[in-house]
């Protein structure tokens, strides 16, 4: 199996901190995992469901380059790294009718055929993820019928069975199904950091009003910093290895 070692051949347990707001996140590389969110087609590119709400999906495009960054640092050390993707069985037994029809006058609604196949149906083209984020063997990939990555899913046993208890949150869109999966994990009781530029939302206004609200109270559900600042961390946590270049 390639692109993920086992922790033990590869991390060296130690303490370390991001630069962060409201203030550092300490985190021990051992028990820290890279969760990119929706990193999907039927979101990013043209024709797909994002697309047929109304959206310039143009605007997600900034992150990908911030969280290809992280991907490769955490490949290179040997890291936990979670995908994370947005569909539905070819049935629908599992998109629920208010989330099918909640939005009159769409161009295309789940399971309906467009350009990538059929919207958010799992195994459809659109479904997948873009080209440069795909998975790689031993990496956790997470089939979500739900906004949030732990609903109705097997993550928690996941991060469970590894030791996962810090986690550094990216992907689209922000106010979305990112942070209704950090909220998620709030409750879970997982310390959280989102990755303020490997994030992006169709509104960028709504980005702004999430990253707020998540760090407010004392980091009442997380931390935000940018994935400079999360790199340089991290080179600091694995100090014996060489150089992450953000």
């Amino acid at each position: 199996m390639s692109g993920h070692a086992p922790l033990e051949q590869t991390v060296t347990s130690s303490i370390a901190a991001i630069s962060a707001e409201p203030h550092d996140y300490p985190f021990d590389p051992a028990t820290l995992a890279l969760v990119i969110i929706d990193m999907q087609r039927d979101f990013i590119e043209p024709g797909g469901f994002g697309a047929a709400l109304g959206n310039d999906v143009s605007r997600l495009e900034p992150a990908v380059q911030p969280i290809a960054r992280l991907l490769a640092a955490f490949r290179e050390a040997g890291l936990t790294i979670v995908h994370t993707k947005e569909c539905h069985r070819p049935d629908l037994e599992d998109c629920h009718p208010s989330k099918r029809t909640r939005a009159p006058g769409v161009q295309l609604r789940i399971g309906d055929h467009g350009p990538m196949g059929r919207i958010l149906v799992h195994g459809e083209p659109g479904s997948d993820f873009i080209e440069p984020l795909q998975p790689r063997d031993g990496e956790i990939v997470i089939t979500k019928p739900g906004k949030g990555a732990f609903y109705a899913t097997k993550l928690q046993q996941k991060l469970s069975d590894r030791g996962i208890t810090h986690l550094l949150l990216t992907g689209v869109t922000t106010e979305v199904c990112v942070q209704t999966t950090m909220r998620e994990a709030n409750d879970r009781g997982y310390e959280c950091l989102l990755v303020e530029d490997a994030t992006e939302s169709y509104f960028p206004e709504f980005k702004a009003a999430t990253l707020a609200m998540v760090r407010a109270q004392g980091a009442i559900v997380g931390w935000t910093a940018n994935s400079s600042q999360v790199l340089a961390g991290l080179t600091a946590a694995l100090s014996d290895r060489p150089t992450i270049r953000g």
